[in-house]
């Protein structure tokens, strides 16, 4: 993986996740328990700090950055779709973040939201519990989305925090 320090901010990467050898992980990154982190994810903690709890996947190509104001704080068992990006912004735990959706600075989403893929959640936002939000900028849709929506994405990629470290070898 390429994993840097900036200065004196070193990421800090919990033993059992998975950080795939083609993810970067720079400065003041924080990463939980069997979290995955897949190819050409950046996680960038340059200007501030990025929390990633434990259970959750950031998959391919998301980028997960912060401004010198906000952090990034991402809760345990979340969903981070391909593409995605995520800056400055709080997703709280058990949350679906959608392919190539964006949250932007001070928005936050909450417990058991959904972010549809290509929404765009602008500055300031808040997606409630269990809401989904959708479009482009996003419009909230309460109370619409069921825990298996979320709970089959966590539950397939801790297979593959599990199998991964096991059985992916490089083939040159």
């Amino acid at each position: 993986m390429a994993l840097y320090a900036l200065g004196d901010d070193v990421p800090e990467i919990h033993p059992s996740a998975f950080v795939h050898p083609e993810a970067t992980v720079i400065g003041r990154v924080r990463i939980g328990a069997e979290t995955s982190i897949w190819p050409q994810a950046v996680l960038r903690g340059d200007s501030g700090a990025i929390t990633v709890g434990a259970r959750t996947s950031v998959q391919d190509g998301a980028v997960i950055h912060c401004t010198r104001v906000d952090d990034t704080v991402i809760g345990d068992e979340c969903v981070i779709g391909h593409l995605a990006h995520l800056e400055g912004c709080e997703v709280e735990r058990f949350c679906l973040i959608g392919v190539g959706a964006i949250v932007l600075e001070r928005a936050v989403v909450r417990t058991g939201a959904l972010v549809a893929a290509g929404a765009v959640v602008r500055a300031g936002t808040e997606v409630p519990p269990s809401a989904l939000a959708v479009g482009v900028p996003a419009v909230i849709k309460p109370d619409a989305v069921t825990p298996d929506q979320i709970g089959n994405g966590v539950r397939s990629y801790l297979e593959k925090v599990r199998r991964y470290p096991a059985e992916m070898r490089r083939l040159d």
